[in-house]
């Protein structure tokens, strides 16, 4: 070691610099207060009042949810979400950690002062907070709507300075915080930018100018009207058909035989039907979400009109897998799930009382209520052994669970059969109400999980009820599950 080395001078040098800051704090203060802003007289003091209590961004989320897009409404929430992180952290940590007094307004004009003056510690600006959470949110969901909501969170950033109650240094910490709260929260709860699949491997597809050579059923029982209209906006050459749910399936194959890309308009068990029609006539399919549930179209990366829009207009898709089953005189494709046992019937149960009560808690109900009807384990032959099974759950793909978000697939190409099997035993009404609780794609201790391409389940019991992408059936004695790998080519644009 050198000995004319000091090493002491550098952690001189940082004391001197934290004790140089409140100085240099102040003087930026007095500079802010004493400098004429023409431009800032009539509006920032009023901004930093809107912004009181969030109102400001509650008004920003209610109008760019107002524009009813998938896109724009998750970044509406999650910027809410992100605000409601950052004050809570301000009011409980911040403020109490730093009881820093509010700066003096002897040097601010009257005319830039609030009328009622905030009586908490100055340190950190939750103003700044809230809108710098309010718009990296925003933006980690939609960046055009980030950089539309970005210089008002600016203003009423400065507005807290410029009013006189609060140092600069308050306003920056404020500002960090409310971003690292935005992205503790997406590291929570993905967002879509996380979730949306590689785009691979590419499809040859063609290209439809103006949607030229597009013939799209619609489910007019899926509450589709508004999207198809949008639809016909953005891609005039197209045919859309609008028919009844009981005629989706006749008007899908008159569709088949001339269009040059079969596109549909509807939820997953329509969407299923035009994905089997599609394979049968070797056509590529278009698909528009427009259901309850569109599970497939979400984790394929299509999410409204432009994204399919702009995938037909410039030939870009990818090819996925299929799952298909065969049991009894049945047989059929499924793109999202497959299963067996009671989970259709606690489908069925969850659906009439989610609306009322939310997802959760109908799903608990739902279980309660299957168990009470005296349901026992359906008998089966699984991996080489007799065994009972409450349920057994095969995705198309494996599902993986992302922080605290539902679980999502992040290949639909992988070429596997995600099996999930709650087993019977001991404890029957705990294994499936935990089994309804934790849903049955979260890995727990009441699910055993195995990744197959090929699956044979033997000797089930007559009354035994399969579902697949949300439409439930009579199974056989027998069931068969496989993958057709690559099978089916779908548009999505390889830029999302």
């Amino acid at each position: 070691m050198n000995p004319d080395i000091d090493l002491t001078a550098p952690r001189a040098g940082l004391r001197s610099l934290l004790r140089g800051l409140p100085a240099l704090d102040h003087r930026l203060f007095a500079t802010a207060a004493g400098r004429h802003w023409p431009a800032a007289g009539p509006v920032l003091p009023r901004l930093s009042r809107a912004a009181d209590h969030g109102v400001l961004w509650g008004a920003a989320a209610a109008a760019i949810a107002a524009t009813r897009t998938p896109r724009a409404r998750r970044a509406a929430v999650r910027g809410l979400a992100s605000l409601a992180l950052a004050s809570l952290t301000v009011n409980t940590l911040g403020k109490r950690s730093v009881r820093r007094p509010r700066p003096a307004l002897d040097g601010v004009p009257v005319v830039r002062r609030l009328g009622r003056q905030p009586v908490t510690t100055s340190f950190p600006s939750g103003h700044a907070a809230s809108a710098a959470a309010f718009a990296t949110g925003v933006a980690l969901e939609s960046p055009a709507w980030g950089a539309a909501v970005a210089p008002l969170a600016l203003s009423v950033a400065v507005s807290r300075v410029y009013t006189g109650v609060h140092f600069p240094s308050d306003v920056l910490a404020g500002a960090a915080l409310g971003a690292g709260a935005a992205l503790v929260l997406r590291s929570l709860v993905p967002t879509r930018a996380q979730l949306t699949p590689p785009a691979r491997p590419r499809a040859q597809l063609p290209a439809l100018p103006g949607g030229e050579g597009l013939v799209l059923v619609a489910n007019y029982g899926s509450g589709t009207s508004e999207r198809v209209r949008a639809l016909r906006d953005a891609l005039p050459q197209a045919e859309v058909v609008e028919c009844e749910p009981q005629d989706v399936a006749a008007e899908l194959e008159k569709a088949a035989g001339r269009a040059r890309v079969l596109g549909v308009c509807g939820g997953d068990g329509t969407v299923n039907t035009a994905a089997e029609t599609a394979l049968r006539h070797d056509l590529p399919l278009a698909v528009l979400p427009g259901g309850t549930l569109n599970h497939f179209a979400y984790d394929l990366g299509v999410e409204d009109e432009r994204d399919l829009s702009e995938a037909l207009e410039r030939g870009e898709g990818v090819r996925v897998d299929v799952g298909r089953f065969l049991s009894g005189d049945r047989r059929g494709v499924f793109l999202n799930t497959f299963s067996l046992g009671v989970y259709p019937e606690l489908v069925r149960e969850r659906e009439r009382w989610a609306h009322r009560m939310g997802g959760w808690p109908a799903g608990v109900l739902a279980a309660v209520r299957v168990l009470r009807a005296d349901r026992h384990p359906l008998q089966a032959e699984f991996r080489g052994r007799r065994r009972p099974l409450w349920m057994l759950f095969a995705g198309n793909g494996t599902y993986h669970r992302m922080g605290l978000a539902p679980g999502r697939r992040i290949d639909l190409s992988d070429g596997m059969l995600d099996v999930r099997v709650v087993p019977g035993g001991r404890l029957p009404a705990l294994r499936l109400l935990s089994a309804a609780v934790a849903g049955p794609l979260t890995r727990s201790p009441v699910h055993t999980a195995v990744h197959v391409t090929r699956l044979r389940l033997t000797g089930l019991t007559p009354d035994t009820l399969l579902a697949y992408d949300g439409e439930v059936a009579q199974a056989g004695r027998e069931v068969l599950l496989e993958k057709l790998p690559r099978a089916l080519r779908v548009y999505r644009p390889l830029s999302g």
